[in-house]
Formats: structure tokens, sequence, C-alpha cells
């Protein structure tokens, strides 16, 4: 990590695009541009809260300890808010969750003093955040019932939806979000091998093709038919 030499614009996040304008010379006063190379971490599970994170450039994952493995939570790309996991939980918070960089990361970071001082004055960055806390309970919730109940090929083939619809396709039509296989697999909730095997078997039936770690879904209701719970 590093000072970023390019400061962010102050119109790109969600505090910024949310509070009131009469706020924006002091978030542009408070905030702190870091640049992180591709594999970086910004910070660790159990790692004491210092602040929040808004990434500006690049893409984040956002993972935990799942018993001896990896699991994926989500990814967070531009304008995205990090590391609010890690509040309101006690006198001492502390990050449930680690972050780190899949390629070269600008983020503007914001203290968390003056985070919730923000949280007190702007209304509509709050009413936003907490309908963000709302969509990411029912994800989890979704994600917890999918690991229970889904097959493995359903818990990939939803990963692969999940991830088209939120990085969308580049000029070539394959999702514009290049993982390792490693990454998919945590993501899934499955084994490099499981996900090595299953992709190679949805190429076989033409659903998706594959071109080194790129993915593009050709037959996306087929895809979407895996999906079913058992």
């Amino acid at each position: 990590m590093r000072k970023s030499k390019h400061e962010c614009d102050v119109n790109s996040c969600m505090l910024c695009k949310l509070c009131l304008k009469e706020w924006k010379p002091a978030v542009n006063l408070h905030r702190k541009n870091f640049h992180y190379k591709k594999g970086e971490v910004l910070f660790n599970e159990g790692d004491k809260v210092n602040g929040i994170y808004f990434i500006y450039e690049g893409t984040v994952k956002v993972h935990k300890h799942w018993g001896e493995k990896e699991l994926i939570v989500r990814f967070a790309k531009k304008g995205d808010i990090v590391g609010h996991r890690g509040l309101g939980l006690g006198k001492e918070n502390y990050f449930p969750i680690t972050a780190t960089t899949l390629e070269p990361v600008t983020v503007c970071f914001i203290e968390l003093d003056f985070f919730l001082a923000s949280l007190k004055v702007n209304h509509d960055f709050v009413y936003e955040l907490m309908m963000f806390y709302a969509r990411e309970l029912q994800e989890s919730e979704r994600n917890m019932r999918n690991l229970a109940h889904m097959s493995v090929k359903g818990r990939i083939a939803q990963a692969l939806l999940t991830l088209k619809n939120k990085f969308g396709k580049n000029e070539h039509g394959f999702i514009d979000l290049v993982l390792t296989r490693q990454d998919l697999a945590s993501f899934a909730g499955t084994t490099y091998e499981t996900v090595f095997r299953m992709l190679g078997e949805l190429v076989e039936q033409n659903i998706i093709a594959t071109e080194e770690k790129k993915i593009k879904i050709i037959d996306e209701d087929k895809l979407q038919g895996l999906l079913s719970v058992e």
C-alpha cells in the first residue's frame, strides 16, 4: 500500500453521491487515497476497525475463514463500500472478514470517527446504507441456504450469474471479471477440483465457453435451470 498520486473526484463513491452537498468539503478534507497492488490486503479478519473503505478504481474480494477453507462473501468494485461489516460489534470493533485486491486498486479511506459523524448528518446516505445492509443480509441467507441444499453445479451456476449481473460483459461477451478457478471455488463454496470438472461439463453442454481464465455464458436459460434447490 502507498498513498495514491491520484485523488478521488469526491463524486463516485456511495458516501459522496448521497451526502449533503454542504458535507462534501468535509469529506474532501478527511478522505485519504491509497493505492494497492494486486494481491495486497486492505485489512485482515480480526484487525481492529479504524475506518471504512470506498473503492475508487479496481476490484476487491471480501472473504473469511470457513473451517479450514476460504469463503468469498462478496466482490466490491468502483463506488462500493468495504469494511462496513466491522461496525456495530461492540465498543471494540473488529473486522469479521478480510479484503484482498484482485487487481491494482485505489481506495478512498474514511477514518471511523468521521464516518460515524457522517452517518449522523446525512440521512439519505444512512437510508441507502440500511437498504444495502438489508440486501446483504438477504444475500447471505440465500448463500447459506444454497450451501446446505443446492447442488454443487447449481452453486457454480449461481456464482457465474451473480458475477455476470454485477460486473457485466466485455466487448467479447465474457464476464467482465477474470477470476482464478480457486477464487471461483471459494465463491461457490466448493473445491478447485470440483470447479474445474463442473466448468468442463458446462462447456461440453454448450452452456458456457472458456478462454484461459475468462468465462462466457452462452445459454443463460439453461444455467438458470441448474439453480433448483434440492
